[in-house]
């Protein structure tokens, strides 16, 4: 029955691929490595750790005949591997994992005379040494040291990282293009309203780490042309029945505050937050003095994992965001070339309402084979308000998308190589209002 149900799901997304344009991109990695002695023969027994560098998410399991082991659905972040045998030296290194990576480990264990630990102490490589895709991983703790990167309404913490990318428009722009996907836990957010959206995608606070991609994508990234974010959310295994408030001022009357609650066991992790947000310089327009650019918003965000069995996962992520944005005006226009301009009456406002869920099952058939599947909600408003002395002509907009879809993926170690197949699919409602009203 067990190799039954393998067959049938592999089938199952087999033909569910050849109906569906192939898709997989993922948060995830697979850690494999060798343990042996001086002479280059496996250590069998070997105990292997991979726990995460500022949290208590860990994964252990023990070599096989050959000295081999291999994690995997590994979140992308910052680990510590530890390898420990009786009568060998322990033997500790620093790890970056990239999203889709597959990263080898080498562990070359000395004979213990008396008890003692050898302890690689170089700093964790920030790039894939076998992939051409240029990647920037940040994590939370650099958002927070960074002056600006949590600030809810604020991409800082892409800017401030990621070579060639910059604010143009009101629009994150990366290599000159906003062309750009989200991938929150591992799932793609379609977004059809892309160009209509000032909002962020998700609240810096909330997140653990973030895997920037640009350029050179593999193929089961997609269609983006200029930047992929993967998002790997904050999850709970931080802290132990723990609490945080974040509150902060500044100046033009900002605050960006926050309330998280998460807790974790060995085999579940929860984490819950609420925020809120204003200022009075919000969409930040290229003019000495603006007027009518306030902005405020809040929203909530939530993330689940449970171990039900050592060979599942369930991971439930959700969030909810609302944001409105004055239209900012400059009350002095500059006179070109003697032209007189009317001072603007502009009073328009942008309401915008984001909304995601997505659930994953992984399972491990067994070391080498992996599936996952993600069914997946998203709801996007952008509400474009115009003000009631706008002349001689007011515009207004309302755009809405409702999707709905299904991420799935298999994953193949045949050989030492890696085969891989998947499918992205979605349903799309989308209502688009457009509407102008004159006046003399």
């Amino acid at each position: 029955m067990r190799h039954l149900s393998v067959v049938l799901a592999i089938l199952l997304l087999f033909c569910l691929v050849a109906l569906t344009p192939p898709a997989s991109a993922s948060i995830f990695a697979s850690v494999e490595g060798v343990v042996h002695d001086p002479q280059h023969r496996p250590i069998r027994g070997a105990h292997v750790t991979l726990k995460a560098a500022h949290s208590a998410l860990a994964f252990s399991q023990t070599t096989g005949p050959d000295g081999t082991f291999r994690f995997n659905s590994v979140p992308a972040g910052v680990y510590i591997v530890t390898v420990t045998a009786e009568d060998f030296a322990s033997s500790r290194q620093v790890l970056t994992i990239t999203a889709n990576s597959r990263p080898v480990l080498h562990f070359a264990l000395a004979v213990a005379t008396v008890t003692q630990t050898t302890e690689v102490s170089a700093q964790p490589s920030k790039i894939q040494p076998d992939s051409m895709t240029p990647t920037t991983l940040v994590s939370r703790r650099q958002i927070a040291q960074t002056p600006g990167a949590a600030r809810t309404n604020s991409l800082a913490m892409i800017t401030d990282y990621t070579p060639g990318a910059y604010m143009v428009h009101d629009m994150l722009h990366v290599r000159g293009g906003h062309e750009l996907g989200w991938l929150i836990d591992g799932v793609q957010i379609p977004n059809t309203n892309i160009a209509s959206n000032i909002g962020p995608a998700i609240d810096p606070l909330d997140i653990d780490y973030l895997d920037i991609e640009r350029g050179s994508y593999q193929a089961s990234i997609g269609d983006r042309t200029y930047g992929v974010f993967d998002v790997v959310p904050r999850n709970g295994f931080e802290r132990n029945r723990g609490g945080e408030l974040v509150v902060s001022a500044g100046s033009y009357a900002q605050t960006n505050d926050q309330i998280s609650l998460s807790s974790h066991s060995e085999r579940f992790a929860w984490y819950l937050s609420a925020n809120g947000n204003r200022s009075s310089y919000g969409l930040m327009p290229p003019v000495p003095h603006p007027y009518h650019d306030a902005e405020n918003g809040y929203g909530g965000f939530n993330s689940l994992i449970y171990n039900p069995t050592p060979n599942d996962q369930l991971r439930l992520v959700s969030q909810i965001r609302a944001d409105y944005y004055q239209i900012p005006y400059d009350p002095n226009p500059n006179d070109y070339e003697n032209q007189i301009f009317p001072t603007s009456r502009l009073r328009d406002g942008e309401h915008e309402t984001d909304a995601l869920s997505a659930f994953t099952w992984i399972h491990n058939f067994n070391p080498t084979t992996l599936l996952s599947l993600s069914p997946f909600y998203h709801f996007n408003r952008a509400h474009y308000i115009p003000g009631p002395d706008d002349a001689p002509a007011a515009t207004s907009s309302n755009q809405t998308g409702n999707y709905t879809g299904l991420q799935a993926s298999v994953t193949k170690i045949v050989a030492n190589n890696t085969i891989k197949a998947g499918l992205y699919s979605y349903l799309q409602h989308e209502n688009d209002f457009f509407g102008s009203t004159f006046s003399n």
